[in-house]
């Protein structure tokens, strides 16, 4: 999925899918690697990828199973979208909410913890299921923008969270950012599981959002197709002047700058 998420930011359409897997040599039974596969032809099967090739090994010294992908997929040459095309003026969209793929990490290596705590059990399963549901991919809200309306760029933000996402997209436009706090959507399951582990939601790895710059006129376009779609789109901010990049976050006690992480928050919750 987030293979196919970097081919459906530039507006190309993802097609093939190559894998490296690499298999521990004590756990590589042929139901760990049928499982694995399993999971590989379902998610290709969902967005229409055709699995070409790859390579498959069992390896000494592996504490666990290693996959590396490889997307490859089909634009028009002059269509194609860069991070660098926002544009001064535009709206900046964010598709679903945040940090879709960080609350299930938390929840899925934390569980104990949480649960100790007094979070209860359902709201732990829910949070764990984010990988499908909102899920991290970002493919279908790609597509809808790209076919809808005139997109100037679109980036889907990762490590380091939304935050990052906004300071990777300001650094390659060269452009000066704005987001309202109020108007960014964070689920209450991310809320609840931040808060117990003292995480910023901003810095959390936020797989399965997508931010989308156009002009107004062009944004009212993808808003209305993706209602209709029943795909959450909210608008954040703005890019503002070209110049020295920054992201600068406006809130009811005033403007500050939006931190960039080194690295992500969700790792946090590994440390002592």
């Amino acid at each position: 999925m987030v293979n196919a998420n970097d081919i459906a930011t530039t507006g190309a359409e993802p097609r093939w899918y190559t894998v490296t897997a690499l298999i521990p040599e004590k756990q590589g039974t042929e139901q760990l690697v049928d499982s694995i596969f399993q999971q590989i032809y379902q998610a290709c099967k969902k967005l229409k990828i055709s699995l070409i090739g790859g390579h498959t090994e069992v390896t000494h010294g592996l504490p666990r199973p290693i996959l590396v992908g490889q997307m490859m997929g089909v634009v028009q040459k002059e269509c194609m979208l860069r991070t660098s095309g926002a544009q001064p003026g535009d709206t900046i969209l964010l598709s679903k909410g945040i940090p879709i793929e960080g609350t299930s990490v938390i929840a899925h290596e934390r569980e104990r913890d949480l649960l100790s705590i007094g979070i209860s059990k359902d709201l732990v399963e829910r949070a764990k299921h984010f990988l499908f549901d909102p899920g991290i991919s970002i493919v279908e809200e790609a597509r809808l923008a790209f076919c809808e309306a005139t997109v100037h760029s679109m980036h889907d933000p990762t490590e380091g969270g939304l935050a990052n996402g906004l300071h990777e997209l300001s650094i390659a436009a060269g452009v000066e950012i704005e987001v309202n706090r109020d108007a960014i959507p964070v689920y209450e399951e991310s809320r609840i599981l931040c808060e117990a582990f003292h995480l910023d939601p901003m810095g959390v790895i936020a797989s399965g959002a997508l931010l989308i710059t156009a002009a107004p006129s062009e944004t009212e376009k993808i808003s209305k197709k993706a209602l209709e779609a029943g795909i959450p789109l909210t608008e954040i901010g703005l890019v503002k002047s070209r110049g020295a990049s920054s992201v600068t976050m406006v809130t009811p006690m005033g403007s500050k700058p939006v931190p960039y992480f080194k690295r992500d928050e969700v790792i946090n919750i590994f440390s002592d």
